[in-house]
């Protein structure tokens, strides 16, 4: 596994627990910081359920009980809906802390982590399929340390992140017909560290509120009950040439949101020691691929498994190791070359089939609230009634009964079929 992130420590973990012998590599040292949100929707805790993560309280762990939603003078405050399928809780969790946590889960199962290593390309066999990976030892300040070693595996998991160098390293291209995110966050101190509820600013100004074109994207404070939140903004663009185009400080317009628009009642101090504000992007909708090929799967942001609704990446990143992992240890035990190829691309095919017409259904979406126009009627005529916005939470945070449930899933299940898959 290349990248020991949710991605690649969720598919260690499974395939360790089905017995398989697994190498997860991370090329930095834990624990170490990535640029996120800090928000898991139920849809990502069930995940974690899953795995048999421990999420108590005095581990770091804080739930949720939904969203609440400013935008148009207005606030509603959402809870998580009940379903079958996922639990009716949120949680939140430093990146710091959360992706330690699930690398030494992924430990305990059996797998065998090495971090300060940096995977620096492919190994192919005769056939030019990949075969492995060479790797270099690091230093403590990342420089390299030691000769570059061969690390020879049946298959490779690319799960290293947006720019997935390794991906790259093997011709797999990014996508520039798939949405394009930026978000920036930083941390800060707040008496309520430990609120129920994930909040999600709507409005998003590009100059003076009221007076300029409304971004498509959203603010947002996730408390993690430890003194803290996470506050960061997002947009988004249907390409990533119309995202480059925009040209957006996205580290002043969130030092404009705050000082402009501040959400009330926090009591903001920003946590120096935490570090700035600090951006990343957000590949979205399979924005890269195939997702199965040549002894190679990717998983995560690597195969850009992003939201394009809401930024969403955890989740899926911990989906992707679960079903790849489970085609992985089915392909063991075909007797043919061919019919392990054949089991390790359901993988690819799975994954299309849970989350392609959801992600094709997102980047419509993108292409309506990229224009001001649509956004200002989006906001001025959606948020004044709750029971749209009880549809846009369950839609936006992919959080409904894929079979049965109320009339809001069947509708959002009947139009992820119907789509073209992405």
């Amino acid at each position: 596994m290349v990248g020991a992130g949710p991605a690649g420590s969720s598919t260690a973990h499974w395939c360790a627990a089905a017995g398989l012998d697994v190498l997860l590599l991370e090329k930095g040292e834990f624990p170490r910081d990535k640029i996120c949100g800090d928000g898991l929707t139920p849809r990502a805790v069930a995940e974690l359920v899953r795995m048999g993560v421990p999420t108590r309280e005095e581990d770091g762990w804080i739930r949720n009980r939904g969203l609440r939603v400013h935008g148009g003078g207005r606030s509603y405050e959402l809870d998580w809906p009940t379903l079958t399928t996922y639990p009716g809780y949120g949680m939140a969790r430093a990146r710091m802390s959360l992706d330690h946590t699930l690398a030494q889960h992924a430990q305990a199962a059996g797998a065998k982590l090495l971090e300060r290593t940096k995977v620096t390309g492919p190994l192919r066999d005769d056939d030019g399929r990949v075969a492995g990976v060479t790797a270099q030892p690091l230093d403590a300040r990342g420089r390299a340390e030691g000769a570059v070693k061969e690390l020879r595996a049946p298959v490779v998991v690319a799960a290293d992140g947006v720019s997935s160098r390794f991906a790259l390293g093997i011709g797999r291209e990014r996508r520039d017909d798939r949405p394009m995110g930026t978000a920036v966050r930083a941390y800060y101190r707040t008496p309520r560290h430990d609120d129920p509820f994930m909040e999600s600013h709507l409005e998003l100004w590009d100059g003076e509120p009221g007076r300029s074109d409304l971004l498509p994207g959203y603010g947002w404070i996730f408390p993690l009950g430890d003194g803290t939140v996470n506050v960061g903004l997002g947009s988004v663009a249907s390409t990533p040439a119309r995202q480059s185009k925009a040209g957006i400080d996205y580290r002043r317009l969130m030092e404009t949101w705050l000082e402009k628009s501040a959400p009330e009642g926090w009591d903001l101090v920003h946590e120096p020691e935490r570090g700035p504000i600090r951006g990343a992007a957000l590949p979205m909708g399979f924005n890269r691929g195939p997702l199965y090929a040549d002894g190679v799967l990717l998983a995560g942001d690597s195969a850009g498994m992003v939201s394009p609704f809401n930024g969403e990446g955890i989740a899926y990143g911990l989906q992707a190791g679960r079903v790849a992992a489970e085609a992985i240890s089915q392909a063991r035990h075909q007797r043919t070359d061919a019919a392990r190829e054949a089991t390790l691309a359901t993988y690819g095919d799975r994954m299309r089939a849970d989350l392609g017409g959801y992600y094709t259904l997102g980047r419509w979406f993108v292409r309506l609230i990229e224009h001001p126009e649509i956004m200002r009627v989006c906001v001025r005529y959606g948020l004044p009634r709750k029971v749209v916005m009880q549809f846009t939470l369950k839609l936006l945070s992919d959080c409904y009964e894929p079979h049965g449930g109320d009339w809001v899933d069947r509708v959002i299940a009947g139009l992820t079929r119907v789509v073209p898959s992405a």
